[in-house]
This record gives C-alpha cells, structure tokens and sequence, in this order.
C-alpha cells in the first residue's frame, strides 16, 4: 500500500481506549499516533497489550493548534455530523492524519477547522472510539490496498488480482526532451 498514515484521539479520558486504537493502529500499519489533550489518568496508565510504542512513534499535543504532521498529510476529522462525507464514499489522502473525538464528545470546533476533511461512520449513533479507529483503517485498507475484486455472487471464488504491468522504457534523451518542453510551456 503507498502512502502513509497517523491516528490518534483528541481529548481521550480512557487508558483503554487509547491503548486499543494504538494496537489497531499498529496491527493496521500506521505511521504514527497521538493524542491530543489527553485526560491525565491516560497520561500516566495508557493500556497496550502489543507494546505498540516501541514499534511506532507517539506524539502528545497539548491543543489541536499544536499539532505537528508532516508536511503534506491531510488532516480528516472522524465525526457524526451532517455536512461530513460518508466514509465508503470518501477518497482517503495517500498522506493522511485522522483525528477521532472524545469518549462522550465531538471533535473540537478547532480541528474541524484545521481538518481538509470530515468523514463519518454510517452509524445511527456514536460508537466506541477504538473501534470507530479500526474502521476507518479498514476502510484505508480496502481504499489504497491492492486486493482482488469480490466475486458477484456469494460461494464463488474471488477474482483474480491482475498482474500489474508497467509501460515501456522512455530513453533518458526523450525523458530529458519532455522535461525541457514541460519547462518551455511554463516560462512566460
């Protein structure tokens, strides 16, 4: 899968909350993850049965003004809220850092601000935040992974992945003959 992607929570009160997303997330291949103003008692007690920490880097920020992704991760917000995108409709940024809101809470008027996107799970209501993590990378998963198609009807066999194939071999003189025209064209 190409890209790169981070998860974390802002306002997170539940050490095992936090735990159980960083282990999803770890298990799912994220980059990094984080939090944002966590509660204290998750400062000192975060609950990860993988020892996920010691694979992939943590960032605490104290506000959403604060946070530091790298340059060019888009920033999508997970929120139950009306003028969100669906998330089986939404195209998820090679570059991606998604931010879940609080346990008994929304995503702060801040990072909803900040965010170059707002996706929201099709549920009638909120659901654990772990688990809204998980399926968000699941979804990432299926969005930017290369897996076979499903077949049309159920107890038939998946379809084969199509063996990738790459264009032909462009000299170095004709690559370098595009690249001065390219240039041509945007010099006034």
């Amino acid at each position: 899968m190409r890209g790169y992607f981070g998860i974390g929570i802002e306002g997170v009160s539940k050490p095992m909350n936090l735990g159980a997303l960083f282990r999803t997330a770890h298990a799912f291949g994220a980059s990094f993850v984080f939090s944002i103003a966590p509660h204290e008692k998750v400062r000192n007690g975060l609950s990860d049965t993988s020892k996920s920490l010691g694979h992939i880097p943590y960032f605490e920020w104290g506000s959403p003004a604060e946070m530091a992704p790298p340059a060019g991760c888009k920033l999508v917000a997970v929120e139950l809220c009306d003028e969100a995108e669906e998330l089986p409709s939404f195209h998820h940024p090679q570059q991606a850092c998604y931010i879940l809101g609080p346990e008994r809470g929304e995503v702060s008027k801040e990072v909803l601000e900040l965010a170059d996107h707002v996706v929201s799970i099709p549920t009638k209501f909120c659901i654990n935040v772990g688990l809204a993590g998980a399926l968000v990378m699941y979804d990432r998963t299926l969005h930017l992974g290369r897996f076979a198609e499903r077949p049309l009807m159920e107890g038939q066999a998946a379809l084969d992945i199509p063996e990738h194939t790459f264009g032909s071999h462009i000299p170095r003189s004709v690559r370098q003959a595009q690249k001065e025209a390219h240039k041509a064209k945007q010099t006034p």
